[in-house]
Parts: C-alpha cells; sequence; structure tokens
C-alpha cells in the first residue's frame, strides 16, 4: 500500500476512536515515552555552567540523536510488519496515535461548552489545557482568542504536518516529524534553561512546519466564504512572531471576520505582538462554534485532496 494510502487510513481510524482514555491509562502515549528519553538527555547534557555554544552544540547532538532513534525504530517495525492486509492495520493503528484531529476538536469545544453559558472559570480551567498564556488574566474575548489560535495552530502541528510528512515518507516520516514537534514542545524556549540547548530544536521544528503551515492557511482560506482571507493571510502572516503559525492563525482570523494574535500574558511576562487582521472585532463564544466548523470543512477538504494523492500514488 502506498504512504497516503496508510495516511488515510490511519486517519479514519484516529477520528473514529482517538486514544482512548483506559489505553491511555495502561501504556500512556508514545509521545509521553519520547518525552521521558528528552527529559534524561536534558538532564545529561544541558549543564548550566556550559558555554552557549557548547550548550547548542550539546542539544544539536541530542535532538539528532532523538529524532534518529525514534525514526530507525519506527523504520525497523514497518519493515518487519508483513506485507498483509492485517499488517497494513496494524501499521495504520500505529500511525493512527500520533494524529490529533478528534482530541483537537474535543478540547476547543470543551472550551466553548462552558463560555457560551458565561461560565468563565470553567472555560478559563478548559482553555488552560490547551495554552500556555496565564487563564486568569483572560476575559470571555481573550479565551476565545486563545482557544481559536491554538486550534488553527495545532491544525498544522496536529494534523497537516503529520499527515504530510506520513505521506512523503512513510510511518518513519510521520514518527520523525512528532519527535521533532514533541522536542519544539519540551525545549524550544527562548529562556535562561533553553535558549542555547532547544535552539537547534526549534529551528528544526520551523523548517518542518515550513510547507505544512502554509498548506493549512490554504486550506482554512478554501474552506472561507470569504473571498479577502487569502489576501489578508499573506499580508498578515509575517506579522506573527513564528515563521510559520501566523499562516494558519492569519487564515483562520480573516475567515471568521476576527482578530487574532495581539497583545498576551505569559506568566508575568506581557508581550506586545501586532494583530492579525488588525480592522476586526474581537472574538466570542460564538466565534470559537465557527472556528470548529471552519476546521471541519478544512478538514473535509484535507481528506478529499489525501484520497486524490492516494488514487495518483496507486496509479504511479
Amino acid at each position: 500500500m502506498s504512504p497516503a494510502a496508510l495516511m488515510l487510513a490511519a486517519w479514519a481510524i484516529e477520528i473514529a476512536f482517538g486514544w482512548p482514555n483506559w489505553l491511555f491509562r495502561l501504556i500512556r502515549h508514545p509521545v509521553v515515552w519520547f518525552g521521558i528519553l528528552v527529559r534524561w538527555l536534558v538532564k545529561a547534557f544541558n549543564q548550566d555552567g556550559w558555554p552557549h555554544t557548547t550548550r547548542y552544540i550539546a542539544g544539536m547532538v541530542a535532538s539528532l540523536f532523538a529524532v534518529s532513534l525514534a525514526t530507525a525504530s519506527a523504520w525497523l517495525l514497518a519493515e518487519r510488519l508483513p506485507d498483509t492486509p492485517g499488517g497494513f492495520l496494524l501499521e495504520a493503528f500505529i500511525a493512527s496515535i500520533l494524529l490529533a484531529s478528534r482530541s483537537l476538536y474535543k478540547h476547543v469545544a470543551d472550551v466553548a461548552r462552558p463560555l457560551a453559558y458565561g461560565d468563565i472559570d470553567a472555560a478559563r480551567q478548559s482553555v488552560s489545557l490547551i495554552v500556555g498564556r496565564d487563564p486568569a488574566q483572560l476575559d470571555e474575548a481573550g479565551i476565545a482568542r486563545a482557544s481559536i489560535e491554538s486550534l488553527a495552530e495545532n491544525t498544522s502541528d496536529g494534523v497537516i504536518a503529520p499527515l504530510f510528512w506520513g505521506t512523503l515518507l512513510g510511518l518513519p516520516g510521520l514518527v520523525a516529524y512528532k519527535a521533532i514537534n514533541t522536542l519544539d514542545s519540551m525545549i524550544g524556549h527562548r529562556n535562561t534553561s533553553y535558549a542555547a540547548f532547544g535552539g537547534f530544536a526549534a529551528r528544526l521544528d520551523d523548517v518542518a512546519n515550513l510547507i505544512p503551515a502554509r498548506l493549512t492557511g490554504l486550506v482554512f482560506a478554501c474552506a472561507s466564504t470569504r473571498l479577502s482571507a487569502f489576501g489578508i493571510m499573506v499580508r498578515d502572516a509575517g506579522r506573527h512572531r513564528s515563521p510559520n503559525a501566523g499562516w494558519p492563525e492569519a487564515a483562520m482570523a480573516a475567515a471568521l471576520g476576527i482578530r487574532l494574535s495581539g497583545p498576551r500574558v505569559y506568566g508575568k511576562q506581557q508581550t506586545d505582538d501586532p494583530w492579525l487582521n488588525s480592522g476586526a472585532s474581537d472574538p466570542s463564544a460564538q466565534d470559537i462554534r465557527r472556528a470548529l466548523s471552519l476546521y471541519l470543512k478544512a478538514m473535509a477538504i484535507c481528506g478529499l485532496l489525501l484520497f486524490v494523492v492516494v488514487l495518483l500514488q496507486v496509479a504511479t
């Protein structure tokens, strides 16, 4: 079977079943296992007394080791699985574990529900599970903005990018991407502890998401009824602090007719990020539902595109 067919089957399994809570409690999740390795590497090689350059090189070596180990494991597993329908389904199930379209929808919907009923405290609790900013500082518009931004960015990180790399390189490509993305989320921070050690991991993640982030923005724009979404996305994407996240977020903002990004608080630090689609109004609880509807339309477009790629791969 082609890599695209594997990804399509994996995605169907993930949409239908996700990663059940009982299974998570029993064996956790591969990302959790990978995180244990990363924490060990950090403890062993991220030494405060080392010079910046030494810590950067140590982080680069540690990152390449972790990604290579995960990718090689996936390649060996894929090679050892039998070339039978049963082997294909098992590989698709393993791949489905690393997709997150179902859980992403659920987490954002969990914010929308209490916010729609005016339960700010419950909405803050739910949004704290998907964003890093201080939820106590968020009003209704802030909660809505944070959840919609998370939906936009994680559509790229959790769905489009894994499918993209899996379609190109099969299970090893999917695992390599998830390893890179997990590394970035754990050590790719611009703070005293990780600015040097995690610098390479952050740049590697930027490269891995370069194409998928722009594809995600295009899919959101295509799913929109606003023709201006394409132009606003191109105009505003570069204003974002991230070289990639601005594309899906700007497209989402334009598609919904709201403004996103802007100033926010992380811990005790205030950022003065520029607005995306700055002339529009702040989002509300209802806009989270509209964002989820746009997300479902975008996923339908992706499913159709992936099916076309399957046909092309089979034909060749």
